[in-house]
């Protein structure tokens, strides 16, 4: 009987440190101890905060612009075809617009 105990205990702690091996592993890839250590320093959570938010911010103004160029620009073709209704109305949004840009 105590052979197969043995061997069942020691079946059940193989298990018990391979997941703790995989669970290791897991910790490792997502970088926690790391990440333990930024919450641990409030200065640089913010700096790193910070700085993200000022990237995001900037590359969403970019972003905007080129998209808002391009939708002018396409808009200024479309009116080079003089289409009748759409014509007239996409030509006084583009004179609103450069008229907005010149300001």
């Amino acid at each position: 009987m105590k052979d197969e105990s043995s061997r069942q205990d020691d079946f059940l702690l193989n298990r018990l440190n391979h997941r703790v091996a995989r669970l290791l592993q897991e910790i490792d890839k997502f970088n926690i101890a790391e990440y333990m250590v930024l919450l641990n320093s409030p200065r640089r959570f913010f700096w790193i905060n910070f700085l993200g938010g000022l990237g995001r911010g900037l590359g969403a103004a970019l972003g905007a612009t080129v998209f808002a160029a391009m939708v002018v620009y396409i808009l200024q073709r479309i009116v080079v075809l003089n289409l009748p209704v759409i014509g007239d109305f996409i030509a006084e949004i583009v004179r609103i617009v450069q008229n907005r840009m010149q300001m």
